[in-house]
């Protein structure tokens, strides 16, 4: 099994990711949060032999030439590890935070993958740039801005989703998924797994030319009273947003979505906690002892994967992570 976890911010990205592997990570990821989400993996990926991803860099307030290059530069650095792993987060984040328009983001985010495949071919075949579409349009590419090309490819693109219309585009559009933490055994293989086929079907290609990449919520125990409220507070965060209602409700759990969010906005975030019981806290996170942690992945991603991302709050401990790697028979 290869383990991937989570870098959390530029200053010590290097370092932290040599003693990350040295504990038995097969990779590390960023995701968009408080620090740009590409500058940790410009560092990282000259730990040889780590896989870097960005998991995920928000696509739409992104243009497909700059994400090319980023790409194809972290591609050459990391030689020819990295994947590029893009989401389109929700539209009050795009809309309000980002100041970029959302709207039919799944035709919008498949017409991207789409104009990055092109910008890619063009580097490394010489044939003129000549994509038009309804949302980008790229037709020029002078050799002044084409990049040497790169002795590894292009790289993988990967799409994180969560609902059954991108998570379908993405088994016909991409070369892997991205499955959102605010999960469940239940939801990964009733809900998303049929979106998947159905999109590699579309498609023409098979299980075998297309990975499915976990991420799980993970709270190893210390043995603290308050040992899982940050991450109860995580989950309370995520089950405020629309877009995972889906999620709860597959186990019966729908109405709690709409009471965090009004709580949400009266601006009652300490609070919300207390609304997340230890059923859905075991059900969606990873909770207890590294075995306990190891075993509830194990069981949530059996048959679907050989690869897997475990996300915490914060930097996962060194021991800890090595533990989960041992008891999970990672076998790089």
């Amino acid at each position: 099994m290869k383990v991937m976890t989570a870098l959390f911010g530029p200053t010590d990205a290097a370092h932290r990711a040599e003693v990350l592997k040295e504990a038995g990570a097969s990779g590390v990821f960023t995701f968009e949060g408080p620090h740009d989400v590409f500058t940790p993996l410009v560092l990282a990926s000259q730990v040889r032999g780590l896989d870097v991803m960005s998991n995920v860099a928000i696509a739409f307030p992104r243009n497909p030439i700059q994400l090319a290059h980023q790409a194809h530069d972290l591609q050459n650095l990391s030689e020819g590890r990295f994947i590029l792993g893009l989401g389109t987060q929700v539209r009050a984040q795009i809309e309000k935070r980002y100041g970029a328009e959302f709207d039919r983001p799944v035709e919008r985010m498949t017409e991207l993958v789409g104009a990055l495949r092109a910008i890619f071919d063009t580097w490394a075949t010489g044939e003129r740039l000549n994509f038009r579409g309804e949302y980008y349009r790229h037709t020029l590419m002078t050799p002044t801005f084409v990049p040497p090309p790169s002795p590894y490819g292009a790289p993988p693109i990967y799409l994180g989703a969560l609902g059954p219309r991108l998570t379908r585009a993405a088994g016909e559009v991409a070369d892997g998924l991205l499955v959102m933490p605010f999960g469940s055994k239940k939801y990964l293989h009733e809900s998303t797994m049929p979106a998947v086929r159905a999109g590699l079907a579309a498609s023409g290609r098979s299980e075998a030319d297309f990975e499915v990449v976990p991420e799980v919520i993970v709270s190893v125990a210390t043995g603290r009273d308050d040992d899982h409220l940050s991450t109860r507070r995580l989950l309370a965060f995520y089950g405020s947003t629309p877009a995972y209602k889906p999620v709860l409700d597959a186990h019966g759990w729908g109405d709690l979505q709409p009471e965090l969010n009004a709580m949400s906005k009266q601006g009652r975030w300490q609070e919300m906690s207390s609304l997340i019981t230890d059923e859905i806290l075991h059900t969606i996170a990873a909770c207890g002892t590294p075995a306990e942690v190891a075993a509830h992945v194990r069981d949530r991603v059996h048959g679907i994967s050989d690869r897997l991302c475990l996300y915490q709050t914060g930097p996962i401990a060194t021991d800890a992570l090595a533990e989960i790697v041992d008891a999970l028979g990672d076998d790089r």
